[in-house]
């Protein structure tokens, strides 16, 4: 979950994130802020992410900037003796004109989905001593469907 929780680490495993730096100093933690700046289709994008739910086995990161507003659900569950499951849901919302990119973005956010799920998997075994993960991922713009 250490790994997980500190967003800054999504450089390593979203292949959208160019870059991701945490904001202030000190221990994650509830209210900690990162500026992430993110490549959709060729177009550069900056959010600030803050981390809003950190429980034992649930962690929620919220996006936002003037345009969009990104949820980053991820919840572990042990599964079989050494091994847990990772469910990430990905929910953006778009304001104003921006909703208007719903469904010209879906193939897009489809195929980011896919490609984390792929990429997290891969940061996490890369990782000392890594446990192993079943990934779930999980991708949704409402209005334009659900990748699961």
């Amino acid at each position: 979950m250490d790994y997980l929780k500190d967003f800054a680490n999504a450089e390593e495993w979203d292949p959208g994130t160019k870059s991701c730096v945490q904001e202030g100093t000190g221990p994650v933690a509830v209210g900690t802020t990162w500026h992430n700046v993110c490549e959709i289709k060729g177009r550069e994008t900056e959010l600030t992410y803050e981390l809003v739910t950190l429980e034992p086995g649930h962690i929620t990161l919220v996006g936002k900037n003037k345009t969009a507003t990104s949820t980053d659900d991820i919840r572990v569950v042990d599964a079989a003796p050494g091994t847990s499951t990772i469910t990430y849901r990905s929910e953006i919302q778009f304001h104003g004109l921006a909703m208007l990119a719903q469904a010209f973005l879906k193939g897009e956010f489809d195929k980011l989905g896919d490609q984390t799920r792929d990429s997290i998997t891969a940061a996490i075994a890369r990782r000392p001593r890594p446990e192993i993960y079943k990934i779930v991922g999980q991708a949704e713009v409402p209005g334009a469907g659900t990748v699961e």
